[in-house]
């Protein structure tokens, strides 16, 4: 789901993609080729924050934006104990919107996504592409072939740390501007991805990092934001958890409605029918839920697209998020042992890693041993 919110899918195809070139020589030459090719050109238009600080031509308010990002850093490091290495000391204006176009694919009766396997990053949920135009032409095959797509804009991923040695992941203009909460939000997310990753796993993986952004966030403007980007943040964070809730309850609609796949029509009303109602009262009532807001429209792009690929790949960054920030709790807060027991977890098998957080609301609960 593309979300005013910045949160942001990791893309590992440049990993990946390198190692397929490298080692593999698969067939899917091109794709490789354009995830390689746009991360290097991404390398190279990215400058030392520090040299964009001193530049007389680099206007003021980004100056501003630059220099908090890097008390963002910092904070991440001493606070947040993420890795402290060349990641987002750079910065690069793309003079674009978005850094890539992601692709999710879902059946018509199915929240399930499609998947693509790499190498290196393993199976993931998503297809991404440096070029919107490509990304969309994806998209019109697989709806060519009996699929629902949404295509979206992603303001930021993750290299895993891949790319360290070239400077690391940079700052970009696809996301200096948001609000700061949303900005250190960004920055946690993108650097708990470096900390610990499970091939083959999108949810557990963006559940980690999102949980990871959510506690940081709140820890950093309590911290260190002023009390007016507090309440600005206050507001903008309401908006996001009444939508996530109106989300959260269709999903669980369209996933009832779609268990009966293999059932006679329900009170004489076929899936396909029942799939619309779903839909038509999850519109009515975001049209409620934005008039109670004043008419805030940040949403309305991803409700009008609204699909079984954009519910699931929404499902991957909330899904699992309570049962990682009950984890955290269960580790006393400590960082470093959270970390850890995250990582224990991404070292057993997936069902049995699933089954371990969805556990962790009973005290009693255990970390199965990697």
């Amino acid at each position: 789901m593309k979300k005013p919110t910045a949160v942001a899918l990791t893309l590992t195809g440049f990993a990946a993609g390198l190692a397929a070139l490298c080692l593999t020589g698969c067939a899917d030459l091109g794709y490789y080729w354009q995830s390689v090719n746009g991360h290097l050109q991404i390398l190279h238009a990215a400058r030392p924050v520090d040299d964009w600080l001193a530049d007389a031509q680099t206007p003021a308010q980004l100056k501003i934006r630059l220099a908090l990002t890097q008390r963002i850093r910092s904070f991440a490091v001493t606070e947040l104990k993420l890795p402290d290495n060349p990641s987002y000391h750079r910065y690069a204006d793309l003079h674009r919107r978005a850094v890539v176009w992601n692709v999710v694919a879902a059946p018509e009766f199915s929240l399930t996504l499609k998947t693509w396997c790499f190498p290196v990053a393993g199976c993931v949920g998503y297809r991404g592409y440096f070029n919107e135009a490509q990304a969309r032409a994806e998209a019109e095959l697989l709806r060519s072939q009996g699929f629902e797509a949404s295509v979206y804009g992603v303001p930021a991923y993750s290299t895993l740390g891949w790319m360290n040695w070239a400077g690391g992941d940079p700052l970009l203009n696809t996301f200096i501007v948001y609000p700061e909460g949303e900005l250190a939000r960004l920055i946690f997310h993108e650097l708990a991805h470096q900390v610990v990753y499970a091939p083959d796993d999108t949810l557990f993986n963006e559940s980690y990092a999102t949980a990871v952004e959510r506690l940081g966030s709140r820890r950093w403007l309590d911290r260190q934001a002023s009390a007016e980007a507090r309440d600005a943040y206050a507001v903008f964070d309401g908006r996001r958890q009444q939508f996530r809730a109106l989300t959260l309850t269709t999903r669980r609609e369209l996933t009832a409605i779609y268990e009966k796949k293999e059932a006679t029509p329900h009170d004489g009303q076929s899936l396909a029918a029942l799939k619309i109602i779903a839909m038509q009262t999850f519109r009515e009532k975001y049209t409620q839920l934005k008039a109670s807001w004043g008419g805030y429209s940040g949403y309305d792009l991803w409700v009008a697209g609204a699909n079984n690929a954009s519910f699931g790949a929404q499902a991957a960054y909330d899904e699992l998020v309570p049962d990682f920030e009950a984890l955290f709790e269960l580790e006393g807060r400590d960082w470093p042992r959270f970390y850890e027991a995250v990582k224990k977890l991404a070292g057993v098998a997936k069902d049995e890693r699933h089954k371990a957080l969805k556990a962790l609301t009973s005290k009693n609960a255990e970390i199965p041993n990697g």
